[in-house]
């Protein structure tokens, strides 16, 4: 059975000041979401699932969804801040939606097989999508799960902070992954974050993060569902706090229900957290056009 890839679109791109999914960056106006695809399609990827917000599914259909027409199948799915368990409500004032693994859930009942989940607007590379391809076509038992891991000092950003699942491994395997915010350079070039007690610690640039390229068996769906509610019990009434997948799988490796396989990629991720990045994103993919990495057009109009 061929892997499916579940792309994480529904994000307000709210520091990069719009709709950067939808944002042409390659040299005939490739976003960066569809070199994602058209890496994943020659690695042997069988569907590609996004989840969206409802508010721009036309756009999305119009604009996206249509170049992969006849390439693989496509599905949408859609994150909305009141899309929660029976029993629970959204609280007066909060708008934001409830985080990544909560934007994984939508998925539920929709993805039946092993799927690899990845950012739209991050750029990971023809390596990483053949490197977790590979793995998730292999045999696999529930709870066997694995992530490409990037170097913290690849996924940083001169022009601001970014948050990173910070990760320690053993035996190949993950260990512990943290959601760190705040990452970013200090006055004398170090990478450092701030913790939770409010202190600001350095990394090393080699530390393994996740940059969300995961890839789960179906079961870690169940999971989510049920650890959401956990979540909500906890932070229901919050207008801010977010369900990120690390922390799911931080949980999920300590009461020993999966095993998360550390995978290696000679990719070299980068992407558009703020609008300053993109001028460097647009320089790296005209040169791998030029190198022959890609074609150009990415797609040929249908």
């Amino acid at each position: 059975m061929k892997p499916t890839l579940y792309v994480l679109a529904a994000g307000m791109g709210s520091r990069y000041g719009g709709l950067k999914q939808l944002d042409p960056v390659g040299p005939s106006g490739e976003t960066i979401m569809d070199y994602s695809i058209f890496d994943a399609i020659r690695a042997g990827f069988g569907k590609v699932v996004f989840v969206i917000r409802r508010d721009f599914e036309q756009d999305f259909r119009e604009k996206v969804l249509s170049k992969y027409i006849g390439l693989i199948p496509t599905e949408v799915v859609f994150q909305g801040v009141d899309t929660l368990p029976e029993g629970y409500s959204v609280p007066e004032g909060r708008v934001k939606p409830w985080g990544t693994n909560h934007a994984i859930m939508m998925a539920h009942g929709v993805i039946n097989e092993p799927f690899a989940v990845i950012n739209a607007d991050d750029f990971y590379g023809r390596d990483a999508f053949e490197v977790i391809a590979r793995e998730l076509s292999g045999p696999k038992n529930e709870g066997d799960y694995c992530m490409v891991g990037f170097r913290v000092g690849n996924t940083v950003t001169e022009n601001g902070t970014v948050s990173r699942g910070v990760c320690t491994t053993a035996d190949g395997h993950l260990d512990t992954v943290v959601e760190r915010k705040d990452i970013g350079y200090d006055s004398d070039h170090k990478i450092v974050f701030t913790d939770e007690n409010g202190n600001r610690q350095v990394l090393d640039p080699e530390t393994p993060v996740s940059m969300n390229l995961w890839g789960f068996t179906p079961d870690y769906l169940d999971h989510s569902v049920r650890e959401f509610a956990k979540f909500l019990d906890a932070n229901g009434n919050s207008l801010t706090a977010e369900y990120y997948i690390p922390t799911v799988v931080d949980t999920l490796i300590r009461t020993g229900k999966a095993r998360v396989k550390m995978l290696d990629t000679t990719s070299r991720w980068f992407g558009v957290t703020y609008a300053e990045d993109r001028p460097v994103v647009v320089s790296r993919l005209a040169e791998l056009h030029k190198n022959g990495e890609y074609p150009t057009p990415l797609f040929e109009k249908n």
